[in-house]
This record gives structure tokens, sequence and C-alpha cells, in this order.
């Protein structure tokens, strides 16, 4: 009967216990294959302006207009299973006929990549991607990722950099 009782008593002070909710996940490593998922621009101007500042360059922010523009490069790949700088034509005449006034501008595209945290490593370990995020001058940025689940690569990823 003790055993009994000795158990029931266990039993309602863990029922009082409440565990500790699991650190939320830092939006870098948040997948962006799935339906449902949103990019957190501010996390990449985060990463990216820290990633500039220790290799000795300018941070940069997150521009709405150019938000726009690598939204509609990222979904125009999507759109045709096809990772391409051009598919919707070169960037400066893309930035030109959205009436951005870019004085420079640098485009880094990608596919395949789940995560903006996996995305900025192929970029980082990339030399021409890697030159393209430190560009000096730039400013400003725009990055998006569309994700596609009948393509090959799922996610197609943009990340537009300029200066006005």
């Amino acid at each position: 009967m003790r055993a009994i009782f000795a158990m029931i008593g266990l039993l309602a002070l863990g029922g009082c216990m409440t565990e500790a909710p699991p650190p939320e996940q830092p939006t870098m490593y948040l997948s962006m294959a799935n339906g449902g998922a949103t990019l957190d621009p501010q996390a990449a101007a985060s990463m990216i302006s820290l990633y500039r500042q220790n290799n000795g360059l300018g941070a940069v922010a997150v521009d709405p207009d150019l938000m726009k523009l690598a939204e509609a490069q990222s979904q125009a790949m999507a759109g045709r299973n096809k990772l391409d700088h051009d598919v919707k034509g070169p960037l400066e005449k893309r930035l030109g006929a959205s009436g951005y006034p870019a004085k420079l501008a640098v485009e880094n595209v990608s596919a395949g990549y789940h995560t903006l945290a996996e995305a900025f490593s192929g970029w980082r370990d990339s030399p021409p991607h890697k030159a393209n995020m430190l560009k000096n001058g730039v400013t400003k940025l725009g990055i998006a990722a569309t994700y596609a689940p009948n393509t090959k690569y799922k996610v197609f990823w943009t990340l537009i950099l300029a200066s006005t």
C-alpha cells in the first residue's frame, strides 16, 4: 500500500513539473525547403554585415526595393527550374527596369541550399560569390529564397548587394 501511495505522490509531483521550452532555433538554420518557411532578411543582413566587418568593410542594410528584385529573380529561377543570373535579364537591366538608382550592384544566385546558413557558407566558399559579398562600397541588400518542391533544387536563392 505504501508503494502505491509513494507512486501516486511521485506522479502528482511529476505533473507539477513543467519542462522548459526548447531554445528557439536561430532563423539562419530554418529550412526554406518548406512551403510555410519565411526567410529572415534582418538575420541575413546581420550575418553578411558581420562577415564584411570582419574583413574591414561596412555593414549592409535591408532595402525593400532590392528585396522585391531578389524575390522576382528567385521566383523566375524556380518557375523555370533553372539556376541562372539572366533568367529575367541581366542584373543591370532588371535594376533599370525597376527604377532602382544603383551606382554599384552585384548579385549572387544559388540553388539547393535549404538554410540561410548553408547559402551563406556556399557563397563564402566560392571566390566569385565571396568577392560579391565583400564588394567595397555596397550598403544595401535584398535577399530571397523561393521554395519550389517539384524542381531539382527545391530552393532558389538570390542576394543582391548595391549602393545608390
